[in-house]
């Protein structure tokens, strides 16, 4: 059963472009209720353990530099079947890739400033969310807020 939850952030090119306000009205319009949301600037640090699944990779330098460049907005979002919904209206990584309409098409400039993240399964997006706002788990394995 899919979850009733999902973690984005926009991240910092979006940002810096004054897309907040924007992203935002997309995300309240296409039925997603934000729960959590924090605007901040990731550490170093909080940014190699939140990207540490892809350290191995050749971008994993890049994603963290990229990530610490700015102020993000992180954000818990509900709605059913959030995930795969969220995952909809963000489009592909690759904004040429994107369908029409889409956050990325919109306002991504490149596959690596791609204006939003968005977690890639229920599991994730539980981890994610409790990552950025909770010492302890702010949400529960069914996604219902706890703390």
């Amino acid at each position: 059963m899919a979850g009733n939850i999902t973690f984005t952030m926009i991240k910092p090119d979006a940002v810096r472009a004054g897309n907040i306000g924007a992203i935002l009205k997309m995300i309240n319009d296409a039925g997603f209720r934000i729960v959590a949301m924090e605007l901040t600037r990731m550490s170093k640090a909080k940014a190699e353990k939140f990207y540490d699944i892809h350290k191995e990779r050749p971008f994993y330098g890049e994603l963290v530099d990229f990530m610490t460049s700015g102020p993000i907005v992180a954000a818990v979002l509900e709605k059913a079947n959030a995930v795969e919904e969220f995952r909809k209206l963000i489009g592909a990584t690759n904004p040429a890739q994107a369908a029409e309409g889409t956050i990325r098409k919109l306002f991504a400039a490149s596959i690596g400033e791609n204006a939003i993240h968005g977690a890639d399964s229920d599991e994730n997006a539980l981890r994610e969310a409790n990552f950025h706002f909770a010492t302890s788990s702010m949400f529960d394995k069914s996604g219902n807020c706890v703390g």
